[in-house]
């Protein structure tokens, strides 16, 4: 029994809401799919997708949704199939998402750069039937499928390819170089296996039925049905399958697109990867369902993001701390227009508070900080749109999300305001549970509530702070140290672009306190310096005992740290 108030009985952030941001929303009982589809008929000549220059408005997008669902069923799909995309942003990753959930079958999105074994460990954990994919990953897919069909595994029946070139507008689509990059093996591997070309150019009608207006797949439970099988980023372990409903994907889109007063007037830029649950939810789902444009851009480059604001003018954009570093270090961030964006909102990894004020002194923006994570699709809350926004908290909660901080030890206790815990969460979004992982599904959820493994504290007014990852924390000699702090204050000195802290064996105290430091271009600063300033501000044991220059740091797609990767370098 939880030592709390009733759920829903005391949420202080509610007062500190936006005026036309509710105290709870309502949820149709449909599918995304059918919400879109109503997009589709009240605004069709609406500008839907930007794709390098290409505009498709709502029509056209819903046309080829219709057109690949029905060539989808007729090469065998049926409800409840899983259905991998290994597709970067672009208009062929949105229409087979869109054509997947109109036939109940379910989504399988999947990082383009997976290396063959993750690829071997999705397709048989997740039993993927059908893939499409882009035509680069070809010689890498069909490897995996070649493995599963010597084992006699029914996984990869069917793949087909496409080309990014497809859908690019005339004359990026006869220059683009992306043929040229391809092997001779890759171009004999591709002649042999499905074309989405061609899915697009069958005559088959669809065949599904009319329930209250709505062309759906009878018998869908938009509750328990999974729609989504989305793989965690795997920065602590291998990656576990994350079941997401119907339902959740309607819940999220719309509290996402309602704090950020998402309208038809709006565009957002998507350098988020929308094969994971941020980008996903937040720039394609939520926009789409709002009558918005999604300017898809394939890959993230500072330069690329810098040129698609100042070219296509969004009023939107979500982004990683990682693009926000990139962004604030650019040589000629002044020669780009930015005014257009209204909003701007960073989540998936804690943002350093220097970071957060370079951006709005350089930019006049306001930079909105949020939390999320895949077990409840994305977002759940943020810095209001138009109310106080305080630097370095994650935010209030979403409305119909109630956040608790409880005790580390029993999980049992909620702490008063100020006090630190784990972040504990009741919505209607989150997920159905991990795919064939029936114990780790019971230790993450318990009683209704999501056990998020991350600590921090509430303050009276219902803003909450993330203090770090409950399995990040460094015990070194009997204290407790939250390398989140000892990144803040690397981050203050004028010379390091990127940092991250982490625990690492010590026989004398247990764990000692590493950082690894990536410096801005073209300064220069010594071990020695960096730990004279962490001295000055920090307490003796949090200091680092040794830094670790680096080129670079490594990453999941979306720009989170992967230190599961640094320390296992180190083992090695």
């Amino acid at each position: 029994m939880v030592n709390s108030t009733a759920y829903g009985a005391e949420k202080p952030w509610l007062e500190h809401y936006d005026q036309e941001v509710p105290k709870a929303l309502t949820y149709p009982e449909l599918s995304l799919n059918d919400l879109v589809e109503q997009t589709v008929r009240q605004a069709p000549q609406r500008v839907a997708l930007v794709f390098m220059g290409k505009r498709l408005s709502y029509a056209e997008l819903w046309g080829y949704v219709e057109k690949l669902a029905a060539a989808l069923q007729g090469e065998g799909v049926v409800p409840g199939d899983r259905v991998a995309l290994l597709l970067p942003n672009c208009p062929q990753f949105v229409m087979s998402y869109y054509a997947l959930l109109r036939l109940g079958a379910t989504v399988v999105p999947i990082n383009p750069l997976s290396t063959e074994t993750e690829l071997l460990h999705i397709m048989r954990d997740g039993q993927v039937k059908t893939a499409i994919a882009l035509d680069l990953l070809v010689v890498r897919l069909e490897n995996v499928r070649k493995v599963c069909r010597e084992a006699g595994e029914e996984w990869l029946k069917n793949t087909y390819y496409t080309s990014l070139r497809e859908f690019l507008p005339f004359p990026l689509n006869v220059l683009y170089p992306l043929r040229q990059k391809m092997s001779s093996e890759g171009k004999t591997r591709l002649a042999e296996t499905g074309k989405f070309s061609e899915l697009l150019n069958k005559r088959v009608d669809l065949k599904l039925e009319k329930t209250d207006g709505f062309v759906s797949i009878p018998k869908v439970d938009v509750h328990q049905t999974v729609a989504v099988l989305i793989y965690t980023g795997g920065t602590t372990g291998k990656p576990k399958g994350v079941m997401l409903s119907h339902y959740a994907l309607v819940v999220n889109a719309k509290q996402c697109s309602v704090w950020g007063s998402m309208t038809r007037d709006d565009s957002i830029l998507t350098m988020l990867p929308i094969f994971h649950g941020f980008g996903m939810s937040v720039c394609m789902n939520a926009p789409l369902m709002s009558g918005a444009a999604t300017v898809l851009v394939p890959r993230f480059s500072v330069d690329d993001m810098l040129k698609a604001i100042d070219r296509f003018q969004p009023t939107l954009f979500a982004g990683v701390p990682t693009m926000y570093i990139g962004l604030i270090n650019h040589p000629r961030l002044t020669r780009y227009a930015l005014t257009s964006l209204r909003g701007c909102f960073v989540g998936a990894a804690p943002l350093a508070p220097e970071v957060k004020r370079r951006f709005e002194e350089l930019t006049g923006s306001s930079l909105m900080e949020g939390y999320g994570l895949t077990e409840a699709v994305t977002a759940l809350c943020a810095n209001p749109y138009r109310g106080v926004n305080k630097t370095g908290s994650i935010g209030l909660p979403f409305p119909d999300v109630t956040i608790q901080i409880r005790d580390v030890e029993t999980g049992q206790r909620e702490l008063p305001s100020g006090e630190t815990g784990e972040l504990v969460i009741r919505a209607p979004e989150l997920m159905l549970g991990y795919h064939q992982r029936p114990q780790e599904t019971a230790a993450a959820l318990r009683d209704g509530w999501l056990f998020t493994g991350d600590l921090g504290y509430r303050d009276d007014e219902g803003y909450f702070f993330i203090v770090d990852r409950k399995k990040d924390m460094i015990i070194t000699g009997g204290f407790n140290v939250y390398p989140r702090e000892v990144e803040d204050v690397l981050y203050d000195h004028s010379a390091v672009r990127e940092a991250s802290v982490l625990g690492m064996p010590d026989d004398y105290k247990g764990e000692r306190v590493k950082a690894f430091i990536v410096l801005r271009e073209g300064a220069e600063a010594s071990q020695a310096e960096i730990l004279a300033f962490c001295r000055q501000h920090l307490l003796p044991y949090k200091v680092p005992v040794e830094i670790e220059f680096r080129e670079e740091l490594p990453k999941t797609a979306i720009g989170k740290v992967l230190k599961r990767a640094l320390r296992e370098e180190k083992k090695d």
